[in-house]
């Protein structure tokens, strides 16, 4: 009895599980209205945000309150495009179209390879367009023009760093050791001048494509890195890889993240794995005092995926050894702060309007990331996809919440502006709206090449 009475409620429920299907049918579009509509949304506020920036600019500057600013926000000056940008152009409207196929359908090891290409042809391209590859290393106030200094005792020059500094160049004074030691090993290896440098940082830089790739695979899952890797590859911050140090610490920070995620995966090489990420990892305070807040972006991945505690223990050895290594040498990195400190306060740049570049300074980061980013960040999908771009931005707000960063963003930004641009991914490359932001990104790219002349 108690099953004759159970069927018909069973044989009931099927009616209403019918007319389920026509409701999930009409929700759909409606979902893809609303996502429509939020992309619209955030490309008007992202192009707001960029003509605001340069409007108020502009006005300041005419009004003498951003001297050595003449394209607020940027540090740089206008020119027109030249027909050097055609070869960039050229390889853009071939790569729009074809690296989102590639990437999508190729052996995850060879689509990660093909957008490292692309990214390294991409960059190289819009730099040659312009005053070439290496010429920003060529600059007085670079860190080549530091090398001097150092001779051949690397050991007394870090010894006597905090104590000398008001004699090195800008880029030297503004930054801990590190870069300029990097460029002198270079040096001693065999590897000197403006080319070599550029050459390093172009690679290292170009590697974070990789490295931000693998990040994503491991946190967020395979499709979602595939359909990023085509906007980290033609990422419109190829501008200044090309062109600044600030490249470099990009690649080592995406790296140090990348090895440290993978360390969840791999059982054999989990202490080793932690281990180079934390020397990857624990050398970004020494390669400039702004990447502090960078750390909270491998500390989100880590606990993503979560790290294995061995792995997590090597990191920390790891990180506490760069730090050991450089105490013995004589740089005690409180020192190095305040030192860089009170010389940023004796510099013009302090003087810049602190509400103005609160702004501006996010309106760079757009510019830099694409508008893509912007649509991506909005776009609907699993949490895991925007978690590492949020927690660039949570570190990007941190660091301009403080005032220390006030205009020339461009090249500090980009070690966290490659990991915003992974957003766009989640847009869909491969999709039509994935297309057209993809060629909006490239479009965005050469425009900043064309029309601006940045010092670095």
């Amino acid at each position: 009895m108690t099953a004759r009475r159970g069927a018909p409620a069973v044989r009931q429920e099927a009616p209403a599980a019918k007319q389920e299907a026509p409701a999930a049918r009409q929700e759909a579009p409606a979902a893809r209205r609303r996502a429509l509509t939020a992309r619209q949304r955030a490309l008007a506020a992202w192009a707001a945000l960029v003509a605001g920036a340069f409007a108020v600019g502009g006005l300041l500057h005419a009004l003498g309150v951003l001297r050595i600013d003449h394209l607020p926000p940027l540090h740089a000056l206008a020119r027109l495009p030249t027909l050097a940008l055609i070869p960039a152009a050229a390889f853009a409207a071939v790569a729009v179209p074809v690296l989102p196929r590639l990437t999508a359908h190729l052996p995850m090891r060879t689509a990660l390879a093909v957008a490292f290409a692309a990214s390294l042809a991409w960059t190289v391209l819009l730099a040659v367009s312009g005053e070439g590859l290496a010429w920003p290393f060529t600059h007085p106030q670079e860190y080549l023009a530091g090398l001097g200094a150092v001779g051949d005792d690397p050991l007394g020059w870090l010894a006597g760093f905090v104590r000398d500094l008001p004699a090195y160049p800008t880029h030297v004074r503004g930054h801990p050791p590190l870069p300029v030691l990097v460029l002198w090993a270079l040096a001693a290896a065999g590897l000197p001048g403006p080319f070599w440098a550029a050459v390093l940082v172009v690679v290292t830089g170009c590697s974070a494509t990789v490295a931000i790739g693998l990040a994503v695979w491991r946190v967020a899952g395979e499709e979602a890195a595939r359909r990023a890797l085509p906007f980290l590859a033609l990422c419109p911050a190829a501008v200044w890889i090309a062109t600044t140090m600030d490249a470099f610490f990009a690649g080592v920070g995406a790296w140090g993240t990348a090895l440290l995620v993978l360390g969840a995966r791999s059982r054999a090489g989990r202490v080793a794995l932690g281990l180079g990420a934390g020397l990857a990892l624990g050398a970004l305070p020494y390669l400039s005092y702004g990447l502090v807040p960078y750390l909270l972006i491998p500390l989100v991945a880590a606990v993503a995926v979560g790290v294995p505690r061995a792995t997590v223990a090597a990191c920390l050895a790891g990180m506490a050894g760069v730090s050991a290594l450089f105490a013995a040498g004589g740089f005690w990195w409180p020192a190095g702060v305040l030192a860089t400190h009170a010389e940023w306060a004796a510099d013009p740049g302090a003087a810049r309007p602190y509400l103005y570049f609160l702004v501006a300074n996010l309106a760079v980061l757009a510019l830099v990331t694409g508008p893509a980013a912007a649509a991506g960040l909005v776009a609907p999908g699993r949490a895991g996809e925007r978690i590492l771009p949020v927690a660039a931005l949570v570190a990007v707000l941190a660091l301009d919440v403080s005032g220390t960063t006030r205009g020339e963003v461009e090249r500090i930004w980009l070690p966290y502006a490659l990991w915003v641009a992974a957003a766009a991914g989640r847009t869909g490359a491969g999709g039509e709206g994935g297309r057209r932001l993809l060629a909006a990104q490239v479009v965005a790219g050469l425009l900043l090449q064309g029309f601006v002349r940045s010092p670095w």
